[in-house]
């Protein structure tokens, strides 16, 4: 499996497309920490902020509160992290580490 970015693009490398037997890498659009607003989500969503500011990323988590957006995600525990809108982890407060290998 190989990564490929296209950057021979008008917008500079901002898109990209799947090219023939080539695996595209996803760019980050999103990332959403669901909590009630305890230790824990807070926690999470501070690893979540540092981990982001050690890989240099232009984006900013959004800290969720709200019970009925955080029951569409169909999840059962908070804190919970979701990228581009996909529930990576639930439950548990991941280390600004672990946070880092997953956005990689």
């Amino acid at each position: 499996m190989f990564f490929k970015k296209q950057t021979s693009c008008a917008c500079g490398g901002a898109c990209s497309e799947k090219e023939a037997g080539e695996k595209v890498s996803e760019e980050i659009s999103s990332i959403k920490v669901l909590g009630s607003g305890c230790k824990n989500c807070h926690t999470l969503k501070a690893n979540v902020d540092e981990a982001l500011k050690e890989l240099g990323m232009d984006i900013s988590a959004e800290y969720v509160t709200d019970m009925e957006k955080i029951m569409s995600y169909n999840i059962l525990s908070t804190p919970a992290l979701v990228i581009n809108e996909k529930v990576v982890s639930t439950g548990r407060v991941l280390s600004v580490k672990e946070i880092k290998e997953i956005i990689k």
